[in-house]
């Protein structure tokens, strides 16, 4: 059902991008993480500032750099497209629960928006909707902000990239595991839905053991969403 009650002012955004003050650091370690990772597979400085700044898609984007090789060949772009998508499945479900709140918002302002979608602005602006407030400015400002970050932090992270041989060495690899493992804390909503997590860890991992690469990502999405559809509240 579209809430019809929606509206867009400049506090919101403002409120949006403040919100977002708390997690900037991690956002913004992250992006310099990505930097260094690119800068070590051999992208340009152009390359790098504009995936990072026209894709904008954290996660997918240290994957595709897991997969990418130099030269790129058919099957590389091929399992580079296969892999984002199934890490981005998600998006999907986090589109749709927008609809309620941004189905009233002329298409010209809402497809452009959504461009700015991201798990963390996501997670701030549905608990101000839940809330009762349905001012979309803070979806807006909270995305904006975020993009803006997360495309200037990658810079110093490129040029770091030279000087650090190994990014394992100092730990950086394990920042995108944390900052997922913590993002499952406000999502978590009751013990029952907790079985449809386990089981696409179990799926995710049996399927890493068994065959490796990234297989267990593409089938932990799907056995957590079958999971969840069946035995979630």
């Amino acid at each position: 059902m579209l809430d019809k009650n929606v509206t867009l002012s400049l506090r919101g955004c403002v409120q949006g991008a403040l919100m977002c003050l708390p997690v900037l650091p991690g956002v913004i370690a992250l992006a310099a993480v990505f930097g260094t990772v690119a800068a070590q597979k051999g992208l340009t400085f152009l390359e790098t500032v504009l995936m990072n700044s026209l894709v904008f898609a954290g996660a997918s984007q240290f994957v595709a750099m897991e997969v990418y090789g130099d030269p790129l060949t058919l099957g590389t772009l091929i399992a580079m497209v296969g892999v984002t998508a199934a890490v981005n499945l998600r998006m999907l479900l986090i589109g749709a629960s927008l609809r309620p709140w941004l189905g009233q918002v002329p298409g010209y302002q809402t497809y452009p928006a959504l461009f700015f979608l991201t798990d963390l602005n996501w997670l701030l602006a549905m608990g101000q909707y839940q809330k009762g407030s349905r001012d979309w400015g803070i979806y807006l400002g909270s995305g904006l902000i975020f993009w803006s970050v997360w495309s200037l932090s990658v810079i110093p992270g490129y040029f770091a990239g030279s000087l650090i041989s190994d990014p394992k060495t100092f730990g950086l690899d394990v920042i995108l595991p944390a900052f997922f493992a913590a993002m499952l804390v406000p999502l978590w909503k009751g013990k029952r839905q907790t079985v449809s997590w386990l089981i696409a860890g179990a799926v995710a991992a049996v399927t890493w053991f068994l065959v490796g690469g990234y297989w267990s990502i593409f089938t932990g999405a799907i056995a957590g969403a079958f999971a969840g559809a069946y035995l979630d509240d």
